[in-house]
């Protein structure tokens, strides 16, 4: 259930909202061009880097507006990304547990690409993202 917006979001807001996922979608399409797994780029490029920064900065503008959902959604992504990456790690360390960590990470990059994905369609739509 996602919370009805009662402000209007200013167009500079809605703006930086478009570059931080285009910030994010650089970050992916990094990840799939090169030998890296998306998600490693998203957590290690500096366009996602430079984008969850910007997403904290300005997520106190976007409060009471339906861009709050978006930044709330790209900071999660990212930390739950880092936190399937750190769990990947964690199996790859072990002989036994490497299959596992590239399979966990190739899951965890396609969710990644699909949170970079709906969240811009969303806001291209000018709507909320679930809670």
């Amino acid at each position: 259930m996602t919370a009805t917006p009662t402000l209007w979001p200013t167009d500079s807001l809605i703006k930086l909202s478009h570059v931080i996922y285009g910030l994010h979608a650089l970050t992916v399409v990094t990840g799939l061009m090169t030998p890296a797994f998306i998600v490693t780029a998203f957590i290690t490029g500096w366009p996602s880097l430079i984008a969850v920064v910007l997403s904290y900065v300005k997520r106190g503008e976007a409060r009471g507006t339906f861009l709050e959902s978006h930044f709330r959604w790209q900071i999660r992504t990212f930390w739950f990304a880092l936190v399937w990456l750190l769990l990947a790690f964690m199996l790859a360390i072990t002989l036994i547990g490497i299959p596992l960590a590239f399979v966990l990470a190739g899951v965890a990059g396609i969710w990644v690409l699909y949170r970079v994905v709906r969240g811009w369609l969303s806001l291209n739509e000018r709507r909320a993202l679930p809670v």
